[in-house]
Parts: C-alpha cells; structure tokens; sequence
C-alpha cells in the first residue's frame, strides 16, 4: 500500500496531478484548493490514501494526515463518495468543518456542487459526535489530563445567542464561531444579551 509520495509536479489537472517519484509519475486525484497551492516543476510531499478495487487503482492526496483522516470519516456518511470527500475539503479547511458540523450549518454543505439537502442534512446528523474527536487546535480547549471541544459546553444562552445572530442575516457557521469567541472572552456564564454584544464586536473583527 502507498501511504506518502515525495516528488516533482509534472502535470496539473482540473482535479487531479501527476507526481514523478524517481522517474515513475503516479496519478493522485486532490481537492482544488490544494491544487491552487501547487505549481509544475515544485517539489512536494503528499499524504495518500490507496482506494483499490476491481476496475481501477485510484491515489488521493492530501497535505497531511489531518485532512487524509477527514477523507476517511467523510466517506463514513451514505452518499459521500471519494468526488464528494474532496469537494468538501476543497470548500472547508478540518477547523471549517468542525465549526460547521457543530453549528449543525446545513447550509454551509448544500452550497457545495452535488450535496443536496438530504445528503448536507446527514453529514451534519451523522458526524456530529465524531468530529469532537477528530484533531482540531481552535476549537479545544484543556480540562485535566483530557481534551475535550468548547463547543460541547454550549448553553442555552449561546443556543440563543446563535440563533438571534442567524436572524440578523449571519450564517450559522459564522454565528457559532462568534459565540464561541464571545462565550471564552466573557467567561462565567454571560447572558444573552452580553454574547450578543461580544459576538458582534468578533462578527466586525472579520
């Protein structure tokens, strides 16, 4: 199995690349936004991810094992097949997604091509314990020995909170991620009406 390639861009795709290591050139399918950081003739290092079956070899690539690990519980979801993995992560960036699928942004995941409700609706449903797991840096914070994701100490007032700020026009995702910085700014247990504040002076910052 071929886990990692290091080696010079020959080629650049719509969707996909080729990678000469020592003279042989393997075929890696990659999201766009990591194509938008690449250029023929650089040297890079790609993380793979081997899907083997019957009629095809297919190599993925990714920038690190964070984002190959996110492939992997993405294709967990009915529906999200490899095409689908790397749009999502062509859109979001692993701390995009978990701010999204925690503010359970339905939204945010029909905006990409060839999600539908139903499909955003069980990305959203499915992954939401799972993604309190996976590696984030932003959106975790220390609690003795173990780590575990602020998000999951939400109150009714930052529920609220999130909720008046969708009203004002704000997308979910950007209102979770306010509330959030707001909740840590404040501590204790602010009111609605303090997180509201806090968190358009975060929503102005952007």
């Amino acid at each position: 199995m071929i886990g990692k390639l290091r080696g010079v861009i020959e080629e650049l795709d719509d969707d996909s690349l080729i990678i000469d290591v020592n003279g042989v050139g393997y075929h890696v399918f990659v999201s766009s936004r990591l194509l938008s950081n690449l250029s023929i003739g650089q040297t890079t290092a790609l993380i793979i991810e081997m899907n083997v079956r019957e009629d095809h070899i297919h190599l993925y690539g990714f920038p690190d094992v964070i984002e190959r690990d996110w492939f992997r519980l993405l294709a967990t979801v009915q529906g999200v097949g490899n095409k689908t993995g790397l749009a999502i992560l062509a859109a979001y960036s692993p701390t995009q997604l978990v701010q999204a699928i925690m503010a359970k942004d339905i939204a945010a995941f029909k905006a990409i091509s060839g999600i539908g409700p139903k499909l955003a609706e069980r990305i959203v449903t499915e992954l939401k314990d799972k993604v309190l797991k996976m590696p984030t840096s932003e959106f975790v914070v220390a609690a003795g020995k173990n780590k575990i994701p602020a998000a999951a100490q939400q109150s009714p007032a930052s529920n609220d909170a999130i909720s008046a700020l969708v009203n004002l026009g704000y997308s979910r995702t950007e209102a979770y991620g306010a509330v959030l910085k707001a909740s840590e700014n404040a501590g204790g247990k602010p009111s609605i009406d303090v997180l509201i504040k806090l968190s358009l002076k975060e929503l102005g910052r952007g």
